[in-house]
């Protein structure tokens, strides 16, 4: 029987076969309250460029398709339903707009936006379909729930940088919010962005042998990302703001799905928002893009308290991607069931680690309680318990799995060439892959014919089979992301090369840099040999980031910042807050424009720039 990798531990749509596909709750649930939808389902930019299509998933309210696994369908369906929805009286949100929904919450003379989506194009949209069916009132307030993009990006769609400053829109959010929104797109950000391509399946057709959605939303939109900084921080659990009216008492649930992430009740509505630590899915502890390991502990805690806090109260929960559940004894089944999944994934790993299993072997091991699998919001659709076991033994153990054959391994390519010769050659290792194919061991035949391609980049045959192999595990994935990861490789592999269709590194991101993360910023691309036999100092100075100064030192390939530090300096490098983005972006004639002063050796500050490499977004990935 073929191998259908799936989240919850391999369920086949075999398996599957006793589910209660007929149990029509959740599609109850997902399209209560729905006022009205966009006709036709297409978001466009100033341009004319189209930034969101949900219409091109109009596909999914057909028969399920063999190519795709029938509990992904199902969940795809259910998560491209789009319009705007009345949750309670007086809460609405739009979804099926983006990856995330957006959430209207109704004050006494206007509106409190909640998480205003990636783009500012799909923003603009949603309000403006909220407003055509329940009147033109004002922003009043926007809240982001947490740092990532998804519930920030649109911000310039509901409201104005102007409008913010002016104190009329405060900006609410957890603490620390701004560093991590900041550096998890910049650090790391060219990396993220191209594996996310394969992640959300960017690049690939809307159909049935394509995408058909991530599990915790369709897709990403493709439009222009912006940010505006906070205005009010979130700092401790039970602090409570009043806004035009509204009673809102906030919950902190740091380090959980997100660095900086809050969930917040209303008592007026009995409504709890759950921010993203309580969907209709296991989520990611590590996701297929790469970021900073989520503490599954701590997550588990944060919905205990949650539970304790509000349970038996709250008569609605939402969230920032999915449906809402209503009544109180609903919302303590479903918060409990999520806690419960967490926790049992980190005991269970750490029960296991400290009986001498590795994360590899733990994730084949490890099942989740029949219970746990009769719910359909704790199955993988994007989080996955395979990839959640090894972020969690990563998170405690690392890399290395304590086997000194395994201490100093060779590269990829190395290797491959290595297992090839040992195998009898390219061609010999192709004809044994097919008969793993033959018999349905898709695993195992992707890893070999891996070692070919990266052995032999230019075997067209050994391509074109991974190519199909990868595919096929694709069409057999109950999990939206590994779908996309899987058919973004063979679409890559058969030619199609895509790089990053998306860069979240916006100039709204890029332009709320503090200097020391800009400094971070410069300094993670420097190219350490190329800068070996410089030693160059510079004092840059940040008129609009309350008179700050800074003596930066490029020595020994490293780039060094001290505030107010002491020393003679080649160069004295002024920037206003405008000239921010275009200069970390390597734009000098536009940051100069913007207002950027040189005091002194000008070449020192082109010496560092010629010793920049920014990242590459079209990275290989399945080749070598």
């Amino acid at each position: 029987m073929s191998e259908s990798p799936s989240s919850s531990n391999d369920h086949t749509p075999a398996a599957d076969a006793g589910f209660p596909y007929d149990d029509r709750r959740d599609f109850d649930d997902a399209s209560r309250g729905l006022i009205a939808t966009l006709d036709p389902g297409v978001i466009r930019n100033a341009a004319g460029e189209v930034v969101w299509d949900n219409d091109a998933y109009a596909f999914l309210s057909g028969e399920g398709a063999p190519t795709v696994h029938p509990s992904l369908w199902r969940q795809s369906s259910l998560v491209a339903m789009q319009g705007l929805f009345e949750v309670v009286e007086g809460i609405y949100q739009v979804r099926g707009f983006d990856l995330s929904n957006i959430t209207f919450v109704e004050g006494d003379t206007g509106i409190i936006v909640i998480d205003p989506l990636i783009s500012m194009e799909t923003a603009a949209a949603a309000l403006a379909l909220y407003r055509q069916h329940r009147g033109e009132r004002p922003v009043v307030a926007v809240i982001y729930t947490h740092s990532h993009i998804d519930h920030f990006g649109g911000v310039k769609g509901v409201t104005t940088q102007e409008e913010v400053d002016s104190g009329a829109v405060p900006v609410i959010a957890p603490e620390e919010f701004l560093e991590h929104a900041i550096s998890e797109n910049v650090y790391a950000g060219t990396a993220m962005g191209r594996r996310a391509a394969y992640m959300y399946g960017a690049a690939l057709p809307r159909n049935p042998r394509g995408s058909v959605g991530a599990g915790l939303g369709q897709s990403t939109s493709i439009g222009t990302v912006t940010l505006i900084a906070p205005t009010v921080d979130i700092t401790h659990t039970g602090q409570e703001l009043t806004i035009d009216g509204v009673r809102i008492v906030f919950q902190m649930a740091p380090g959980t799905e997100a660095p900086a992430e809050m969930h917040f009740y209303i008592p007026a509505r009995r409504a709890l928002c759950m921010a993203e630590n309580a969907t209709h899915t296991l989520h990611n502890l590590l996701t297929l893009r790469g970021a900073v390991v989520r503490d599954p502990h701590g997550w588990a805690r944060y919905l205990t308290e949650a539970i304790e806090s509000y349970g038996g109260e709250a008569e609605v929960a939402f969230a920032s991607h999915h449906w809402p559940t209503w009544g109180a004894d609903r919302i303590v089944e479903f918060l409990s069931m999520q806690r419960d999944l967490y926790a049992y994934l980190h005991d269970q790993t750490l029960r296991l680690l400290n009986q001498g299993h590795t994360g590899i072997e733990i994730a084949e091991m490890l099942e989740l309680p029949p219970a746990m699998t009769a719910a359909w919001h704790t199955h993988g659709y994007y989080g996955s318990v395979s990839h959640n076991v090894k972020a969690i033994s990563q998170r405690y153990m690392g890399w290395y799995d304590g086997n000194p054959a395994r201490l100093w391994q060779h590269t990829p390519v190395e290797a491959g060439k290595r297992y090839v010769e040992f195998m009898g050659g390219a061609d010999a290792v192709i004809e044994k892959a097919r008969a793993s194919l033959d018999v349905g061991d898709l695993r195992w035949a992707a890893q070999v014919l891996d070692h070919v391609v990266f052995a032999e980049p230019d075997h067209a045959e050994a391509k074109a089979l991974l190519a199909d192999v990868l595919e096929q595990l694709g069409f057999g994935s109950e999990n939206g992301t590994w779908r996309s990861a899987f058919l973004s490789g063979a679409m890559e592999l058969r030619g199609a090369a895509f790089g990053t269709p998306a860069n979240p590194a916006s100039g709204d991101i890029i332009g709320q840099l503090s200097p020391e993360l800009f400094f971070d910023a410069v300094a993670i691309q420097v190219n350490g040999p190329k800068a070996w036999d410089l030693d160059i100092a510079t004092r840059w100075a940040f008129p609009d980031a309350e008179d700050a100064t800074y003596r930066v030192t490029l020595k020994h390939g490293v780039l060094t910042h001290v505030r107010e530090g002491r020393g003679d300096v080649a160069l004295t490098i002024t920037v206003p807050k405008a000239a921010l983005g275009p200069l970390a972006m390597g734009n000098v004639e536009a940051a100069m424009g913007a207002g950027l002063t040189l005091d002194g050796d000008a070449s020192a500050l082109t010496a560092v720039l010629g010793v920049l490499e920014p990242g590459d977004p079209g990275f290989a990935i399945v080749t070598p």
